[in-house]
């Protein structure tokens, strides 16, 4: 598939970034060649990984992207998301957000399992998920970018955290400026990484409202949806987030918004009159600057880690602490 690739110079400035990964007195300095020497082969791996798994089913890519973002949102990109629960923890995998919807952390184990046996007890499960999220991303079509490692995995998760940290599907647009906000992302940050639906699915109890009782959205695209979204029941089944290219990572999300065919309130909420539009517009007609605007949002985000003095370490089963 020819995909659009963004130059990885151009944002060589995000490249690296300075962040606390270990300690109180610890900083460690993210770059694209963390591995270099530790573990030559983990970019191939990793995308390899990937490839095959989107061979299996194109959705993974989306998937795997949302991994990625329920796991930054949640106290820095530290793989909490990946835990399971055990008795002494609640991981972050039944939250309200990730609860029956997060997917895809058999890919992770997977790709976990081959980097550990070709780099032992050396790559992050934290850092496996950020180039696995970049390379679904550029497998379905989108841009590539160099991604700064050196994250470290956490010993424990939050679900309350998860739970107050993610925005849903019912979001205003105020809502979704401040919660971004929040994380020191700006509102065209976070208008970019919206564009993230530009592939995967939601389930019905998402957009049934949207479709059934808002006036702000075209009434062939509410029809349509409506046909295997019923008023009541049926709620797990599935719709595209953007009809137009399903599984193609494009700026086709945008141009939904522009015709009222955005799936999830949060999504129209972008286009509905508000500090967003021009924005919106924008990206529609522009898909390399959405492009380069999603990449330097996914930079920016990913350089979310944990605060100083949190106990991390590399895990070796992505699913459990040491």
């Amino acid at each position: 598939m020819a995909a659009f690739t963004t130059r990885p110079a151009a944002f060589l400035g995000l490249a690296v970034v300075l962040c606390a990964l270990a300690g109180p007195a610890t900083a460690q300095r993210l770059s694209p060649n963390f591995y270099s020497r530790s573990c030559p082969n983990l970019a191939s791996i990793v995308r390899s990984g990937m490839t095959s798994a989107l061979q299996t089913e194109r959705r993974m890519g989306a998937s795997i992207l949302r991994l990625f973002f329920h796991d930054c949102f949640v106290n820095g990109c530290d793989g909490s998301i990946l835990l399971d629960d055990t008795s002494t923890l609640t991981g972050e995998k039944n939250a309200g957000p990730n609860a029956n919807s997060a997917r895809g952390f058999d890919v992770i184990d997977a790709i976990k399992t081959r980097v550990e046996a070709a780099c032992r007890a050396t790559v992050s499960c934290a850092d496996i998920l950020a180039l696995a999220a970049r390379d679904g991303v550029n497998l379905l079509g989108g841009p590539t970018w160099s991604v700064p490692l050196g994250r470290k995995d956490a010993r424990t998760a939050s679900q309350s955290a998860a739970n107050a940290n993610l925005p849903g599907p019912g979001s205003s647009l105020a809502t979704l400026i401040a919660m971004f906000g929040n994380k020191n992302l700006s509102p065209r940050d976070m208008t970019a990484l919206s564009g993230a639906h530009t592939i995967g699915r939601s389930q019905c109890q998402f957009f049934r409202s949207r479709i059934y009782n808002e006036r702000n959205i075209n009434a062939t695209f509410a029809a349509l949806r409506q046909r295997t979204c019923p008023r009541s029941g049926g709620g797990s089944s599935l719709a595209p987030l953007d009809a137009q290219t399903a599984d193609g990572f494009d700026n086709a999300y945008y141009r939904n918004l522009v015709g009222q065919r955005g799936l999830l309130h949060s999504d129209q909420e972008l286009f509905n009159g508000g500090s967003q539009d021009s924005l919106v517009r924008q990206y529609s007609s522009s898909p390399g600057q959405f492009s380069a605007d999603f990449v330097t949002a996914m930079l920016k985000m990913g350089g979310l880690l944990p605060s100083p003095g949190t106990r991390t370490e590399v895990r070796l089963n992505c699913r459990r602490p040491n």
